[in-house]
């Protein structure tokens, strides 16, 4: 990784953080035109006030005297010193006012430039050639977005540790050497290719960290998460939370290890997987809850290893796997709960490999297979239960492989051919 880089997005973000949605120093108006608006404001109010209570006590008029006791001056003298000390009153109210701004714009100031200097620093930490360096410089990220004035600088320090993971990332090196190959340099190959595995995995770590609700440090929930393109390896989010902002694996590769979202939770106003790659390894979404907001798998292709929705819950908003492609490998959606909202299958492709929607729950809402094409693998509804919404399979083409209804119960979805799930029931 070159020091470069790491410059490079720096510079952008810290371009972003200039935008119109840093906050900065409020500008104050000139003391005279504090102090005018302010007694203007008093006197009407006062005036109001007088007003109010005048028709109150149904007064219609004043009585004029030529003459007037020493009583009614003494009084007059009392209210005019009164009124002299209520302007001053005023006086010192804005001036007040005037140093607390002027004293929290200057600390503002200052807790800006203080995260700016912390800021150059662990982008450069970041940007080193020394994994044990760049580890630094995640934690010191991670503790400059904790400690941040501002959220739209917090942002920019989660940008920065996104940005670091949508960096080239080659996949595992093999473990023999090719025709050819140096030992000694595919040794050396896999080291570094560990010692970078172990800093993203560390930033992929402190991510689920902050977006858990039980999490000890300070959440990150409701921030925009840029993870497109990203080649993922492994890495814990479990128990996130993605709620408000945008989320994006828009085009990202899952090659290997696991990748863990089981218990998350999705409510924010889009998750995006569309163009994702699954390829190997395992990536777990058991008992993930979809929940309002869009969550877009348009264009995904699942390839390889395993993915699984097992007991997830899908319930209003979207979810959309629009021309999404199955080819191999198995994705499991067994006793997945589709309650309310739309999930949409329309124009997929079921290829190969294995989909289970054993013992899936369809109960309100729509589930659209509309246009699907299953012509080869296994897809698996056995046991799935059809309550009340609407599944359907219209124009849905089935030209290969196996679709097994066997065990399901409830009303037949629309659209299925006969000879498939002659079980289910037609009244509807």
């Amino acid at each position: 990784m070159r020091l470069t880089d790491m410059r490079l997005v720096g510079w952008l973000v810290r371009r972003r953080a200039s935008g119109p949605e840093m906050r900065r120093p409020a500008r104050m108006m000139p003391m005279w035109a504090s102090l005018g608006g302010t007694f203007v404001t008093a006197v009407a109010v006062a005036g109001g006030a007088l007003w109010v209570g005048l028709d109150l006590l149904d007064v219609h008029g004043v009585r004029r005297e030529r003459q007037i006791s020493s009583s009614v001056l003494f009084d007059l003298v009392k209210l005019s010193f009164a009124v002299v000390a209520g302007l001053g009153g005023l006086v010192a109210l804005v001036v007040a006012y005037r140093k607390q701004r002027t004293e929290e714009n200057a600390a503002l100031r200052e807790n800006t430039k203080l995260h700016s200097d912390r800021f150059t620093s662990a982008v450069a930490q970041l940007g080193d050639s020394s994994p044990a360096i760049q580890l630094g410089g995640v934690h010191a990220l991670a503790g400059l977005a904790d400690d941040a004035p501002t959220r739209q600088l917090r942002q920019t320090c989660i940008d920065v540790l996104c940005a670091y993971l949508r960096l080239p990332y080659d996949p595992e090196p093999s473990h023999h050497p090719g025709d050819g190959q140096d030992p000694a340099e595919l040794a050396r190959a896999r080291t570094v290719y560990r010692a970078l595995r172990e800093v993203r995995h560390t930033i992929i770590r402190i991510i689920g960290n902050h977006l858990r609700d039980d999490a000890t440090v300070v959440s990150w929930q409701g921030h925009d998460f840029d993870f497109t393109d990203v080649v993922f390896d492994g890495g814990d989010l479990s128990q996130a939370v993605f709620t408000g902002g945008t989320v994006s694996f828009r085009k990202a590769r899952f090659v290997d290890g696991t990748i863990d979202l089981n218990y998350a939770r999705f409510a924010s106003d889009v998750v995006n997987f569309g163009g994702a790659r699954f390829e190997g390894g395992r990536i777990n979404f058991l008992g993930a809850a979809f929940t309002g907001g869009a969550v877009i798998f348009s264009h995904a292709r699942f390839e390889g290893g395993t993915v699984t929705f097992g007991s997830a819950y899908f319930e209003g908003g979207m979810a959309t796997f629009r021309l999404a492609e199955f080819r191999g490998g198995k994705v499991d959606f067994g006793r997945a709960r589709f309650e309310g909202g739309k999930v949409d299958f329309g124009r997929a492709r079921f290829e190969g490999g294995k989909v289970d929607f054993g013992s899936a729950k369809f109960k309100g809402g729509t589930v659209d297979f509309g246009s699907a094409l299953f012509m080869g693998g296994k897809v698996d509804f056995g046991s799935a239960e059809f309550r009340g919404g609407t599944v359907h399979f219209e124009r849905a083409r089935f030209e290969g492989g196996a679709v097994n209804f066997a065990r399901a119960m409830g009303q037949r979805p629309m659209g299925l051919p006969d000879g498939i799930g002659e079980q289910l029931d037609r009244s509807g």
